[in-house]
Order: C-alpha cells, then structure tokens, then sequence
C-alpha cells in the first residue's frame, strides 16, 4: 500500500457526541478520512456495503444488538474490510467473541487518542491490533485450544428441543421464524428461550447467538 494512501473509516456508535469526538481525533491525521458514520447494527452493516470502508470502528454494545454479530456479518460479506470493536469494558469473553468474529482488533475507549489513530493505522496497513491488558489470557485459551466459552458445560443439560432453538438463534431467526419452522406457537419458543437463558447463565438474545456461533464454529474445525 503506497504511504499518501488514506485509511477510509466508518464510525458506529450510538452516541452522536462520541462519534463527533471519534470523527475529531482521527482526522487529526492525513492518512485517516471519516466516510461515514451510523448508530445500529443494521445501520452499521448497510453503510459499510455501500460505502465499502477500509475500516469500521464498531462500538461493542448497540441498540439493536451486538457489535460482535455486525462483525460477524460485515466479515461474511465485505472479507476486504477491517473491523476494529470499541468498548468501556474490559470483558475477556467479548474479546473472545470478536476474535472468533473476525475483529482485527478490540481497544478500550479510554485509549490514549495518539494510539487509537495508530491503531488505525496498524489495521489499516494490514496488521492486528489487540488492546494489551485483555490479550494474555485469551490468546492462551487460543493457543491452548480450549476455545471453550463458560457456557459449555451447560450445553449438556439442554434439551434437544431447547439445542435446536440455539441453533436457530445462532442463525439470526426471530422468535416468530423459530415457531413457523417448529410448528409450534410464539409464546411457547419465548418460554424455551427463557430456559436456555437460564440454562446457560446469559441474560441477552445476543449473548446466546455469540455462544451459538462460537459452538458450530468449534464443531467445523
């Protein structure tokens, strides 16, 4: 890549106010343009087809949904581009999750601005970037070849039915989709869904679509 290259960026945040302060910080730089921005999931994923950014800079936690899963889709459909997750919280599964995601990186929104606008940079030239107070123990798990998440103990006390709406759920169905391919009522899969919440300790649809994922992945190998 020729050094006069500039990196094409698109922010996704729900915070307006953040994406501005983003937007000012990495402009600094001559090698980093903003392209865009949007504040979901949904929004997140439709700009980055259309305007095909070099790197998205994806807030963990969304409205609609998980930065991990807009990852996940961003890196099935445009392979070309970078996605780097943005969070307050330092939370090992997630970084986990977004590696198993495809996230070329994962930094803490406290980071010093100098070194997110090289962290873009670092992407952007093809490298990885992952922040250094969460990458030991994950990466030994990585090595390791444990790639077990905390739920998977649980997975054997799901019922074949309750295994199987997993398994939709990882597919991005919602409740009514799930009922229509079960034959069975809408209200009856929110009662399922409710046990296999409680079955593997999480409390979010996103969470159990991440587990999901991570779990057929793990089969695949």
């Amino acid at each position: 890549m020729a050094e006069d290259t500039q990196f094409r960026v698109l922010l996704v945040d729900d915070h307006e106010i953040v994406r501005r302060g983003l937007k000012t910080v990495l402009q600094e730089r001559t090698d980093i343009v903003v392209i865009g921005e949007a504040g979901t999931v949904k929004s997140g994923i439709e700009e980055t087809m259309r305007l095909e950014p070099d790197i998205v800079l994806m807030d963990l936690r969304l409205p609609d949904g998980s930065g991990v899963e807009a990852c996940r889709e961003i890196r099935c459909n445009s392979p070309d581009t970078k996605v780097i997750i943005l969070t307050s919280y330092a939370d090992e599964d997630a970084l986990f999750a977004a590696i198993m995601a495809g996230a070329a990186g994962y930094v803490l929104k406290d980071l010093d601005p100098s070194r997110l606008q090289e962290a873009i940079a670092t992407v952007g030239r093809g490298g990885s970037l992952l922040d250094p107070k969460m990458t030991t123990t994950v990466l030994e798990r990585v090595r390791k070849g444990a790639a077990q998440h905390p739920a998977d103990d649980a997975f054997a006390s799901l019922s074949p039915q309750e295994d199987r709406i997993l398994k939709f759920i990882g597919e991005g169905l919602t409740n009514r989709e799930i009922a229509e391919q079960l034959s069975l009522s809408e209200k009856t899969i929110k009662n399922y869904v409710s046990q296999i919440y409680s079955k593997l300790h999480i409390e979010r649809r996103s969470q159990a679509a991440t587990i999901a994922t991570e779990r057929r992945l793990r089969k695949e190998q």
